[in-house]
């Protein structure tokens, strides 16, 4: 399958690969047929209900059909989740597992990895549930270590997730604005959360470090 321009997408050179950075807050590294996925904290707004806090339902499943659309538009054949893929397992409820099981299904062919993060090291059921692989930090898939955590490795640069980036822009009358982004560092990529119900955090880049916004499902570098 080949890959499909789609408009609002852009392409990133990094350590001489060439990465598409999706406004879905994921990459896809065309070279290896692969979607590069952070943080979907699958099941993180069924937790919340489980301690009784009232947060809306269908997350997981705005998030796997959104999956869903990233492999038919890209064609990928493999996914490697850097971390945090299931936000705790109070989340893993009936009706969620149900859900991640019937999209493997669907996806059967798909090669799935996980690198753990912190979020995923009491949740052994995923494993049976998406038939995936899981690996400790760092894997390395050169030129790249695929982690969840943003720390330099000495001989690869790092792609991972954890922290939620996002930048805080400011309009006309105190108006302020935040927005995930992608965040290339000198020897760290950061990608945004991709789950439809987590948080971010602003972050403080320095001078010739690469940000890139996502705003009205378009990915556009962020100047000055």
């Amino acid at each position: 399958m080949t890959l499909v321009r789609t408009e609002g997408w852009l392409k990133f050179e990094t350590q001489g690969e060439e990465l598409t950075l999706l406004p879905q807050r994921a990459i896809y590294w065309e070279s290896k047929k692969t979607l590069l996925v952070a943080d979907v904290h699958f099941g993180k707004a069924a937790t919340f209900r489980a301690l009784n806090v009232a947060v809306p339902a269908g997350t997981t499943e705005k998030d796997l059909k959104t999956l869903s659309k990233m492999i038919g538009e890209t064609g990928a054949r493999k996914v490697i989740f850097l971390g945090d893929l299931v936000h705790n397992y109070r989340g893993l409820t009936d009706r969620v597992s149900s859900l991640l099981s019937a999209w493997r299904e669907f996806h059967d062919d798909l090669e799935i990895t996980l690198v753990r993060g912190n979020h995923d090291k009491k949740i052994p059921q995923i494993e049976q549930l998406l038939r995936l692989n899981i690996v400790a930090e760092p894997l390395i898939v050169p030129p790249f270590a695929l982690k969840h955590h943003p720390e330099a490795e000495k001989e690869h640069y790092v792609l991972c997730g954890h922290t939620h980036p996002a930048v805080l822009l400011f309009g006309k009358a105190r108006q302020k604005l935040r927005l995930p982004c992608f965040w290339f560092a000198k020897k760290v990529g950061t990608l945004p959360a991709f789950g439809s119900f987590t948080g971010c955090a602003v972050i403080e880049p320095e001078e010739g470090e690469h940000i890139f916004v996502i705003a009205e499902n378009k990915v556009m570098e962020a100047l000055g």
